[in-house]
């Protein structure tokens, strides 16, 4: 008998056997999720779901992210089947939160879990009874009153830090889909996701607590890639899995619903759009189709170069300057480049840590001065700034106050031209970034165009055109620290 002839055997012996079918769907998800939600399974189970109804059914694993193609189960089996079987089956969890983007959402995912709680006649059978209860925060809830346990659904904007079910913290939290392209596009937007799971969503849990964090690749800033890093990189103990609809020789991982190329061929046409094909299925993150700056051409450097070895070295900063500190206001940045190379070999090094804030004049000019001394270990370099309206008092005050500034003419080009007038220095590795401290810097080149604030690669223009710019006359008399 093949795999599925023994599922299908263990199922029918659970339909008829009902003591076996309790002990069964309560000691495992997986045949929870195939006897009691089998109108659900309606392909033979892929490796991917079976290790994923695994995964979240493990009392040893406390934290998991999956991302998974569009259609693949994964809110099924995460949002629906789990929040049950972890409350009746042996993990006995007993307030289980479900964390989705918007209410709407989060009424849309209750709605299918009370009408499954109600009209699955073998589960409130075997499991009930359950009823609706309304609470004091106006939630959706659902209370399961054998095993004293609530099962509580909240969107991303809600509260959830500090809730309770009488003395219980939440102890399965599912996070589901909570991102979309709009809150992904801007840093503002990536940001307030990441703060809100850091700050409120992990601390509402306890010691116990089991995480589930499920959705799909949008930005290579948004927080599940910020997630899988952390995890990688040992910040995070947990379980990053990803699971696109083919595997790297386009084979499909769920042979049960594509089983062949056509059968994929077919379902890449109902989607239309190969954008969104490659989002949602392929699981490729799809950068705008204006992008100037791509994520594969940045290259990083381990060290900067020391001074010895090199015929020259110059190093400056370009300034963006911003006199506004509203919460709507640009950013003031100040981004130090250092140039070194043998005659016309020239490349870029961007140090770390640019200046990024909302600060007034007066502060401005304190931290152009601290960073211009530390970029020239003491001895300040030369600040570039635009020579245009507001900017032009700053580097006559710098100079006045004996620091090098000098305003520079960018003529009519506007922020786009300017930009790809550096990207080719840039992809060809002649700009270099350091392996940390640049990141923000890195994220608006990437996504210039859609990103709110630029002010960091408005300042790295400034620096590297007038890089690019440096008279080839001074590197062959070896006068470039001069310039």
């Amino acid at each position: 008998m093949n795999k599925e002839g023994v599922l299908k055997a263990i199922i029918d012996r659970a339909i008829k056997k009902p003591a076996f079918r309790r002990i069964l769907g309560r000691e495992s998800h997986f045949w929870f999720f195939h006897i009691y939600l089998r109108d659900h399974v309606t392909h033979s189970t892929a490796n991917f779901q079976k290790e994923l109804l695994s995964l979240t059914g493990d009392e040893k694993v406390s934290f998991l992210v999956t991302v998974a193609f569009r259609g693949s189960g994964k809110t099924t089996i995460c949002s629906l089947s789990l929040p049950i079987w972890a409350i009746i089956g042996r993990l006995k969890k007993k307030f289980v939160v479900v964390i989705n983007d918007t209410q709407h959402q989060s009424k849309y995912s209750f709605m299918n879990l009370k009408r499954e709680l109600e009209d699955n006649s073998l589960l409130r059978r075997d499991m009930g009874p359950f009823k609706e209860e309304s609470d004091e925060w106006g939630n959706y809830t659902l209370y399961l009153p054998w095993y004293d346990a609530k099962i509580v659904f909240l969107s991303i904007d809600q509260r959830i830090r500090g809730v309770k079910h009488k003395q219980y913290r939440p102890d399965l939290i599912v996070v589901d889909d909570v991102e979309d392209l709009e809150s992904t596009r801007t840093q503002e937007g990536r940001d307030k996701t990441y703060q809100k799971f850091k700050g409120d969503i992990l601390p509402a849990g306890d010691q116990n607590t089991k995480m589930i964090v499920i959705g799909n690749l949008l930005h290579e800033d948004s927080l599940l890639k910020r997630l899988e890093r952390e995890i990688q990189d040992g910040r995070l103990t947990g379980i990053f899995r990803t699971h696109p609809v083919v595997d790297d020789n386009g084979k499909s991982l769920w042979l049960g619903k594509y089983p062949d190329k056509e059968s994929l061929e077919i379902e890449r046409k109902k989607i239309g759009s190969m954008e969104a094909w490659k989002r949602e299925f392929l699981l490729v993150i799809v950068p705008p189709g204006d992008q100037v700056i791509k994520r594969e051409w940045i290259q990083h450097y381990d060290a900067m170069p020391p001074r010895e070895g090199y015929q020259y070295r110059w190093t400056k900063m370009g300034i963006d300057l911003a006199i506004s500190e509203r919460e709507t206001a640009d950013y003031t940045a100040i981004v130090g480049v250092s140039l070194f190379g043998h005659d016309k070999q020239r490349v870029v090094y961007v140090h770390p840590h640019p200046i990024n804030k909302r600060i007034d004049f007066p502060t401005t000019l304190d931290e152009e001065k601290y960073y211009a001394t530390m970029l020239g270990d003491g001895k300040p370099v030369e600040a570039l700034v635009e020579d245009v309206a507001y900017q032009r008092s700053l580097p006559q005050q710098l100079a006045q106050d004996g620091f090098p500034a000098k305003g520079v003419k960018i003529g009519t080009q506007d922020k786009r031209t300017r930009l790809i007038g550096i990207s080719a220095w840039i992809k060809s590795g002649r700009v270099l970034f350091p392996m940390e401290g640049c990141e923000k810097l890195i994220e608006q080149l990437i996504g210039f165009g859609t990103e709110r604030h630029d002010d960091l690669v408005d300042a790295l223009v400034i620096a590297v055109t007038a890089a690019i710019e440096a008279r080839t006359s001074a590197w062959a008399v070896g006068k470039m620290d001069k310039i």
